[in-house]
């Protein structure tokens, strides 16, 4: 083999695994969506060819993503069974609740004591454009969901938190948001009309953006429990994933 036709090899392979990367990537990222937006229903089987059918690529990224998902608590992996929509339960909204008011606190609390304008500009900006959106979308009547107003929502609580120094931190949060999300979505809720959820939100950014740690937090796990108590009076979801 000649030096010219090692390096045509070489840059085919690579072409190969970078093409099927990316493959895993975009199924990833849209079975993660589907997941979240409860378009792939709980216990449901994750069958690969199927899978790969629906988003038109080879079993191998379907695998890919499956994995990659079941490391981040989306996909329920069993021996000998395959792959499987995690259930969903109040038992596990409630630890899910529980656990991201402890987190989230501290990363509340070490945001504001690394405090800088940049910081707070975030923050007013991501309120601002979340306060703009409105909870349905205008098309959407009859429906509780805007897929804008989700994603703007989770802008702002991460821009609450995203100062407190903590790559780790970070992280763990985020897993938990998607959790919530999940639930949140699949439960097509009709909270929010009960609710002030701009009011709320102001008066988490004011007690931030004045440095006072007791009261923001206070504010942000009172949301988040409010949360809970709605979806806890009306939700169908059973008490355990059993």
């Amino acid at each position: 083999m000649t030096i010219i036709e090692a390096f045509d090899s070489k840059s085919s392979a690579g072409d190969a695994r970078r093409e099927k990367t990316t493959a895993a990537t975009l199924v990833y990222r849209e079975l993660r969506r589907d997941i979240l937006q409860g378009r792939l229903k709980p216990r449901q089987k994750l069958l690969i060819e199927a899978l790969a059918e629906h988003y038109q690529v080879g079993a191998n990224p379907v695998r890919e993503a499956l994995n990659r998902l079941s490391s981040e608590r989306l996909v329920d992996r069993e021996e000998q069974r395959g792959f499987f929509v995690p259930p969903l339960s109040l038992a596990h909204f409630r630890e899910l609740v529980t656990t991201r008011c402890w987190l989230e606190s501290r990363a509340l609390q070490e945001s504001i004591a690394n405090s800088t304008d940049a910081w707070e500009e975030r923050i007013v900006v991501a309120f601002h454009r979340l306060s703009r959106t409105p909870f349905k979308a205008p098309q959407q009547d009859g429906q509780a969901e805007n897929h804008e107003w989700e994603a703007r929502h989770r802008v702002f609580h991460e821009a609450l938190i995203s100062n407190c120094g903590s790559s780790w931190l970070l992280k763990f949060c985020g897993e938990l948001m998607d959790q919530v999300e999940r639930y949140r979505y699949i439960s097509m809720t009709t909270t929010y009309p009960r609710r002030d959820s701009n009011e709320e939100h102001r008066l988490i950014m004011e007690a931030t953006l004045d440095g006072d740690a007791p009261t923001a937090t206070e504010r942000l796990v009172s949301q988040y429990q409010l949360t809970l108590k709605l979806l806890e009076e009306q939700s169908s979801f059973p008490n355990t994933d059993g």
